[in-house]
């Protein structure tokens, strides 16, 4: 598994710290990685956030706002943000249909990412909800719920992918990427190299990369993906 630009990671700036995310930016740039940024609701809320995302020019944006609301406030929100130029944004399929197809339609250029279940919930967290269905199956009604409403892309755990491809063909983002057995706050996750055979087209890495010294962990990264 040798790493080049076909391996594509999105370096999650979960901080409101924007002077670590200027730091993040300018030490994963020309890496041997394809590198995009994700900025999630804590960022973006943050004092500085939205208006330091504003001037960022020649970078892969991923704004990770997991809208969730009646199909007319979802797809207000994504003309809300236009300005910002996202190429990728997210919204939860449980939101519905209509609400998806709505965002759809708003979207524009930019690539809309349906959320299926978050990584942080299992099979009980699900069932403490009030679903009856396991992770499993309820991914795939997603997935499938997604490819209807002609989303550009999903987002799930690397241990559904193989699911997701059944229904859904386009591109497929794995957050819960972890290189080692401490899974935090994550309850499904698999390792960069187990995601990409599984057939992961973006992994979201955060702490992984983010946490410690960049550098260091990038290449850390590498050498995992080149591993046998």
């Amino acid at each position: 598994m040798k790493v080049n630009k076909n391996f594509q990671i999105f370096v999650a700036c979960d901080t409101t710290s924007l002077k670590k995310v200027k730091k993040i930016l300018k030490e994963t740039e020309n890496t041997n990685l394809k590198i995009g940024y994700k900025f999630g609701i804590e960022f973006i809320n943050s004092k500085n956030g939205r208006k330091f995302i504003s001037t960022l020019k020649n970078k892969i944006l991923f704004g990770d706002y997991k809208f969730a609301d009646i199909p007319k406030t979802c797809s207000s929100a994504i003309k809300a943000v236009a300005d910002l130029k996202f190429n990728y944004l997210t919204i939860h399929i449980s939101s519905g249909f209509e609400a998806l197809k709505a965002a759809k339609r708003a979207s524009g250029k930019t690539k809309l990412v349906g959320v299926t279940i978050l990584t942080s919930l299992d099979n009980r967290a699900l069932k403490e909800i009030g679903f009856n269905k396991e992770v499993k199956k309820l991914v795939l009604s997603q997935a499938r719920l997604a490819n209807k409403a002609k989303l550009d892309a999903i987002v799930c755990s690397a241990q559904e992918v193989k699911i997701v491809k059944k229904v859904f063909n386009k591109e497929i983002i794995t957050p819960g990427i972890r290189l080692s057995t401490n899974s935090d706050d994550q309850k499904r996750v698999l390792t960069p190299k187990q995601a990409y055979r599984n057939g992961a087209d973006w992994l979201v890495i955060g702490r992984e990369i983010t946490k410690g010294n960049l550098r260091k962990n990038i290449q850390k990264l590498i050498d995992h993906l080149n591993k046998r």
